[in-house]
């Protein structure tokens, strides 16, 4: 399991994602402060380009499904930087979702698992309308 070794490298852009994420939730929680929020960006992209390399970052980025969230987050990023925090954060979120929705199935599984939040988010109701089945083979259960 090669993939799944923990070197230095990893640890440090482990590190780096999770204070963009914390530098991101302080510049939104200090009305769209547009120095933490350059700082959380910052953070959290070279967090992520440290954690899984330089090639499966650009080859992740650049896939062709991946292009519209890639635009729209890199936008995000520019208007963040020039002084637009609120436009840039709309742009940023939107770009997010588009890129990281095929992990939305993994997360669920995920979130499901934990103790005591597993338990509420296993509930019928909050299971359909937060986690619906991906492959939409369940689809006539619903209303």
């Amino acid at each position: 399991m090669v993939g799944l070794e923990m070197n230095d490298w990893k640890k440090i852009g482990l590190g780096l994602t999770g204070f963009g994420i914390f530098f991101s939730f302080l510049g939104i929680i200090f009305f769209f402060d547009k120095g933490l929020l350059a700082i959380g960006n910052i953070l959290f992209i070279s967090g992520v380009i440290m954690t899984i390399g330089v090639k499966p970052s650009l080859q992740f980025f650049m896939k062709r499904t991946n292009f519209k969230g890639t635009i729209s987050f890199s936008v995000g990023f520019f208007f963040v930087i020039i002084g637009w925090p609120v436009i840039g954060m709309a742009a940023e979120a939107y770009g997010f979702i588009i890129l990281f929705s095929g992990f939305w199935p993994t997360l669920s599984v995920f979130v499901q698992k934990i103790p005591v939040i597993g338990w509420i988010f296993q509930q019928p109701y909050l299971r359909s309308v937060c986690f619906p089945c991906p492959c939409k083979c369940c689809s006539f259960l619903r209303p």
